[in-house]
Parts: structure tokens; C-alpha cells; sequence
């Protein structure tokens, strides 16, 4: 039965796919089209009638209108919502809030609606029938998933609206298509404390030796679980072997009651799993599932860092990016395994482009997404049937090409996100490569970094912290910051010309094992789900670090 829902899924997933290729060849006419939907159905809101909705007939019209605006300009809007005012940015009920996870700033509450989270929904399913054709392609088959996102519902607004993370509510809405393709049931989703519901999730996992696949959001979610499977590999295959669920997980009762009632034992699973443990010593995602076919992540931005451990848990498992997307908006749609570029999303939302040279400009000429040029930066702005418009949700975005007449993009890093010690915004994007180059020259394995600035220095030096992989020593690390401060020059035109005269250099900070633990905790204290912590790898806060130890200084 499971078979054959897998199978009539990926048919209609590939003919999902394969209209949404045939839109890339009218992409003008998709967006005029997705605008105009948007602008009728909204046209008789609060909002709608504040900016005359009905009366606009063309785009020009439209970018006229309606100005660019942040979240702060609709935050008045969405508390509203919350305490249940309705027809005030869509027409259609907010049927969830989603409440963002203020890892990069502060939390935000996005209106979702059945018509928004249906665009979510078919984006979802195209990505889907991207990835069966690709799998097809190398010979591996689409299957059953490990996922560990909570499902948990976090609470309800005092006008009776669920909010909490914008996976829990596309997991919980497709609920029954989803639980087809779990490999663990359904209810270990609903586990609160993290560590318990990652283990029952392996667990169940474990007895499925045809799991095909991975799914976390970002990279560094994937490596966790990974740690997991390493680290409680003896006490998962002691269960397998017996049938228990450990006693020492944080379980709810009534969970752990749905759930001993669905487990069994599966001795010879549990054999199979303990001679490989004992023949390699460990155990990693690919030795437990051989079979194992992709990695579904965040892919841009800080993934590549990220990326240079996977080899060691997946070897060449193919990783793909799914969909490139937030709370606000599904902004791509990745065609193949192995690749950073998304297809924008062209039947999600109505798309304009910010050109950098109107970013500081207070009224930006926009571009539409046939007008971009492959190998320039934009600020992407967003207009959907979430009641967003013209939203800038500061995205930076760079065109890699065109798929039909849509552009291929990937994103880069957010507006604002740059340190400077004087005038030269060194980004998220410019030190990642750095790092993983470094990774790569000195075969070093690093546990995670974040860039600071001095606090007592005018202008600033560079505090390069890092964590190293457990097990690894860095043998010439004044060599590792003279090639951290040579190639951040080689990425930073801006960074090169200011460290011959103004910017002091930099130092290198080997920060105790645990250090970025302890960060994460940080983060996680504040709210922060931990299937969203997006970590910060460059830092305008001085005291982000505060309190760590640092194992050794250098300094050039």
C-alpha cells in the first residue's frame, strides 16, 4: 500500500513538474497573472481599500501604488489579526500565524491563509517531481524520509489563531500525505523535548533499512542528527534489538504509550546494525541506510561550510535544495540535486527585484523577473495571497541564469547583514567561502566559526573565532590566519583596500570545546526552534561571544 502511494505521489509530482516547466517559458504572463489574482481577491481589505486595489489595472499602476515596505509597516496589521479582526490584509481567514524565529532579527508573525499555504503547497509538490526525475537520472529512487521537526502546536492568539514555526503548520495541514512517507510514525513529531523526539525518530527509522532519504532545514540541523546516530548508537540498537523505548527520554506519557503501542522488537535489524558498529567503529547515516538517496537542506548562503562535513556521514549522497523558501514566501525551486541555484517560484508570489544601486534610493526602481541579469545582486520583494505587498523582506539574492524565462537565483545573505570596521561590509557569503577554503587547505575540519570585531581597537581588527572539530589539533595556526586575512581580501575588494591603511589585523581565536553549544543554547533560551536556529556566522555584537573560552590567541 505504501508502494503504491509513493508512486501515484511521485506521477503527480512529476506532472506538477512538468507544467510548471512549460509556465518558465510565459513567465511575464504567470506573474502578471499571480498579481492580478492576488489584487482581486484582497481588492475589498482594509488594506485593500486603503490603496485603492480595485482601481489598479496594470503593474506600472501597481509599483505606483504601493509603496516597498519592511514588516514593521504591517506589524500594526498582524496584532490586529492575532486578536481575531478579520478581512484586514486578506479576505480569506488566517487560518495560522506563523511566528518567525528571530535568529537574524526580531520575531515576526506571518498570516497564513488555505489559499497561501495551497501556493506553498503545489511549490512543494513541484520540487518533489524535480527530485524523482533527477533521482531517476543516477539510478536512485525517491522513498521513505527521516525528518525531525516538532509538530508541536506552540499556543493560540487571544483571537483563537494557532502560531508557532511555519514546518510544524505545512506538516501538520498535509498531515495524511505526509505520514505516508515518514519513516517513523507520525507521533514522534509530536515529542517536546528535542533530543528525545531525534532519538525516536532514528529509532524508528533504524528498523526501516530502506529509508531514503534526510530532511532538516538548514545544514547544521543535519549534522546534529547526525551526532545523534554516532553518539546513542549502542543505547538505539539496544532498544531495536528489545523492543524498549530508553527509559531516560524526556517522553511525554501519552506519546510514549502511541508509541511503545506501534514498536516492536527487530533483533536481526539490530544485529546487522551492531556489526557494522563494531567492524567501523561508528555509525553514520549511510552505513546504517545504504540504500540512503538524498539530503534535503537549505542550500546558498553558509550551507557550503557546512557542506565539507557531509561526506564523512553520507560519502556522495546527492543533496538537494528543495525549495528556497520563508515564512513570508516560496521564493525558488531547485531543479536538480547538487546545485545552489533555485528556479524562481514563479506561480507563488509576484516578484520584483531591487538593483543594488537602488538599495539606499528612498523610492528603488524595481526590476520584474525577466528584467534581471545573470551575475547581478537584488533585493527581492514579494506580493502573495498572505497579504504581503511589495514586501522587502531583505533577502539579497544573485542571478546565476535563466531556466526558460525564469530566473535561476540563489541567495547570498540578508540586507544589513555585514560587519564593517570601517566602510567595507564583509557578509556572511564572503567569509563562508573563506572558511571553507581554509577547511580545505589545511584538511581541517572545523566544529563552526563566527567573525567579530574588537571592542577596544579604532577602527576594529577581525576576530576570527573558531571551535575545531572534536579530535583535531591545528598545527600552524598563525599559517591558518595569514591565509584567513589573505583570502578575505581576495573575496573583499572593499576589506583588501582598507587593511592596507586603516583596518589593524586580525586575530584568531581557538574557542574550547563546546563553545558553539553553548551559542546555540543561548539562542534556543530566547525561543528560537530548534528546527529553524539559523547561527550567525559573522557578528556586529560584541559581547555575542561573551563568556566563552578561548583556548589560545593568535595574532599576526
Amino acid at each position: 500500500m505504501t508502494n503504491l502511494l509513493l508512486s501515484l505521489f511521485t506521477a503527480v509530482a512529476r506532472r506538477s513538474k512538468a507544467n510548471f516547466v512549460k509556465k518558465t517559458h510565459h513567465t511575464d504572463a504567470v506573474q502578471e497573472s499571480f498579481l492580478y489574482s492576488v489584487l482581486q481577491a484582497h481588492k475589498h481589505t482594509e488594506w485593500g481599500c486603503k490603496y485603492r486595489l480595485n482601481e489598479i489595472k496594470t503593474i506600472d499602476q501597481f509599483r505606483e501604488r504601493m509603496p516597498i515596505l519592511p514588516y514593521s509597516s504591517y506589524e500594526p496589521y498582524t496584532e490586529r489579526i492575532a486578536k481575531g479582526e478579520k478581512n484586514i490584509l486578506t479576505s480569506d481567514p488566517v487560518v495560522y500565524l506563523t511566528l518567525t524565529s528571530g535568529s537574524t532579527g526580531k520575531k515576526k508573525l506571518i498570516p497564513t491563509t488555505r489559499r497561501s499555504q495551497n501556493a506553498f503547497r503545489a511549490a512543494t509538490l513541484t520540487s518533489i517531481g524535480f527530485l524523482s526525475e533527477a533521482l531517476s537520472r543516477q539510478n536512485l529512487q525517491f522513498g521513505k524520509l527521516l525528518v525531525t521537526n516538532s509538530v508541536q502546536v506552540w499556543g493560540y492568539t487571544s483571537g483563537g489563531i494557532q502560531y508557532g514555526p511555519s514546518s510544524a503548520a505545512a506538516i501538520r495541514m498535509d498531515k495524511f500525505r505526509y505520514k505516508q512517507f515518514f519513516a517513523h510514525p507520525y507521533e514522534t513529531l509530536q515529542v517536546g523535548d528535542s533530543l528525545a523526539r531525534h532519538y525516536v525518530c532514528l529509532l524508528f527509522a533504524l528498523r526501516e533499512p530502506s529509508t531514503r532519504g534526510m530532511i532538516a532545514n538548514f545544514p547544521m540541523l543535519i549534522l546534529r542528527t547526525c551526532n545523534y546516530l554516532e553518539r546513542y548508537a549502542q543505547e538505539l540498537i539496544q532498544d531495536l534489538e528489545k523492543g524498549t523505548i530508553a527509559p531516560w527520554l524526556e517522553l511525554e506519557p501519552e506519546i510514549r504509550a502511541l508509541l511503545e503501542q506501534q514498536w516492536s522488537p527487530s533483533p536481526k535489524r539490530a544485529a546487522q546494525l551492531r556489526s557494522i558498529l563494531q567492524s567501523e567503529g561508528h555509525l553514520t547515516p549511510k552505513l546504517a541506510w545504504s540504500d540512503i538517496s538524498f539530503v534535503t537542506t537549505a542550500r546558498g548562503g553558509t550551507s557550503d561550510f557546512y557542506f565539507e562535513r557531509f561526506p564523512t556521514y553520507f560519502q556522495d549522497t546527492p543533496i538537494f535544495g528543495g525549495a528556497y523558501a520563508s515564512a513570508e514566501s516560496m521564493f525558488g525551486i531547485y531543479p536538480d540535486v547538487n546545485q545552489d541555484g533555485s528556479i524562481l517560484a514563479i506561480e507563488s508570489s509576484f516578484f520584483e527585484f531591487v538593483p543594488e544601486d537602488q538599495w539606499e534610493v528612498e523610492h528603488p526602481k524595481t526590476l520584474l523577473a525577466t528584467e534581471v541579469k545573470v551575475g547581478e545582486r537584488y533585493r527581492i520583494l514579494v506580493t502573495n495571497y498572505g497579504g504581503f505587498y511589495r514586501y522587502d523582506i531583505g533577502d539579497v539574492v544573485e542571478v546565476l541564469g535563466f531556466y526558460g524565462k525564469a530566473p535561476v537565483i540563489v541567495f547570498r545573505h540578508r540586507k544589513g547583514g555585514f560587519i564593517s570596521s570601517t566602510t567595507e561590509k564583509t557578509t556572511e557569503f564572503h567569509v563562508t567561502q573563506v572558511m571553507q577554503a581554509l577547511q580545505q587547505e589545511f584538511n581541517l575540519p572545523l566544529e563552526d566559526f563566527c567573525i567579530t570585531l574588537s571592542e577596544n581597537d579604532f577602527p576594529a581588527r577581525y576576530l576570527a573565532c573558531i571551535e575545531l572539530a572534536a579530535g583535531h589539533k591545528l598545527e600552524n595556526p598563525r599559517a591558518l590566519l595569514e591565509s584567513f586575512d589573505r583570502k578575505l581580501q581576495e573575496v573583499n575588494t572593499h576589506y583588501e583596500i582598507s587593511r592596507r591603511d586603516a583596518i589593524p589585523p586580525p586575530f584568531l581565536r581557538i574557542l574550547a570545546s563546546g563553545s558553539f553549544a553553548i551559542i546555540r543554547q543561548r539562542q534556543l533560551a530566547k525561543g528560537i526552534p530548534d528546527s529553524q536556529l539559523k547561527f550567525p556566522h559573522i557578528s556586529e555584537d560584541r559581547n555575542f561571544l561573551a563568556g566563552l573560552e578561548v583556548e589560545q590567541e593568535i595574532r599576526l
